[in-house]
């Protein structure tokens, strides 16, 4: 086991240094110079080279690479080109949303995903298999953003059980933070938990036709008792990817549903970074969603091992 994660972990190290380089130098790239931008188009050649003197975009590229990522092993992002702040700091407040947020939406997509499938499967072919099928045949085409507004209109506008948008702060209770976080976390969960039930029912279903799932029904096991103590634990694998990458797309693909709710999270800092040219900002922003991709994944990859002991056998 030990040989597996450390192979894991170096795999982990490797894509974050490729990461890094591939994010730096893309944005770095992009069109528009961040001084000009705040000074304007009638700023003078002087004014403009003392504003990226001050902020130090005179530097050469490789260099600035090298005292950004030297930055953030340290937990030191750099200093926003608009906001003059930390951007550890901005990253900090903005993750106190972002991150419950995800969290929230994963629960309950989860929540919703795993009855779903193990329903639909147990029933396979009949009346309640199709009607969670196409359930989830239109939760995945259905895109989040119109679940948002069709929540906004129902439970914010018309019974006005929600408010349409804003995150009211933790400091004013866990319950309010949670009410603010509801509609977004519902309109992000439920195209995921269309897509997780999906592949919960099909896992289920290949698993339910393999031999030692007979020769459990034949030593007297019913087709629940085989179900629950042998066809979940093996049917998971699969499960486990899906959710991994769910929890990284609901952490970094928000970006639409915190403009939809007003949410001052880490997609509606990006959004606002990149209005603004605030490089250090995106460049920082975009390196810690990519950490927590690649460390989800790390995570499943262990959380594979544990499941499936085969795989420890074979490193």
């Amino acid at each position: 086991m030990l040989r597996y994660a450390l192979k894991r972990l170096l795999s982990l190290l490797l894509s974050l240094a490729v990461a890094s380089l591939v994010i730096f130098f893309v944005i770095e790239v992009a069109p528009g110079d961040p001084a000009s931008f705040m000074l304007g188009i009638n700023a003078q050649p002087e004014t403009v080279a003392a504003l990226r003197s001050e902020l130090g975009l005179d530097v050469a590229k490789w260099q600035r690479y090298l005292d950004w990522t030297g930055g953030m092993l340290t937990g030191d992002f750099g200093t926003s080109y608009t906001y003059r702040t930390p951007v550890a700091e901005m990253i900090r407040d903005r993750l106190w949303v972002s991150l419950p947020l995800a969290l929230y939406a994963l629960t309950l997509s989860t929540a919703i995903a795993f009855p779903a499938g193990i329903y639909a499967a147990s029933r396979r072919g009949k009346p309640g298999d199709i009607a969670v099928m196409g359930a989830t045949q239109i939760g995945v085409a259905v895109p989040n953003f119109w679940f948002a507004m069709m929540l906004v209109l129902i439970f914010a506008v018309n019974l006005r059980w929600f408010s349409a948008g804003g995150f009211a702060g933790w400091d004013t209770g866990v319950w309010t933070g949670i009410r603010s976080l509801t509609l977004p976390a519902i309109s992000l969960a439920l195209p995921q938990a269309a897509i997780l039930a999906r592949v919960m029912r099909s896992s289920l279903l290949d698993i339910l036709g393999e031999d030692f799932m007979r020769t459990a029904r034949a030593k007297g096991l019913s087709r629940r008792q085989a179900l629950w103590r042998h066809g979940m634990r093996n049917a998971l694998i699969p499960v486990l990817t899906i959710i991994g990458l769910q929890f990284s797309f609901l952490l970094a693909g928000s970006i639409i549903i915190e403009q939809v709710f007003y949410l001052p999270g880490l997609g509606r800092l990006v959004f606002q970074s990149i209005s603004s040219r605030d490089l250090i900002v995106v460049e920082s922003v975009v390196m810690l969603l990519v950490f927590s991709v690649i460390l989800v994944n790390f995570l499943v990859d262990l959380a594979y091992a544990l499941v499936d002991p085969r795989l420890r056998a074979r490193t």
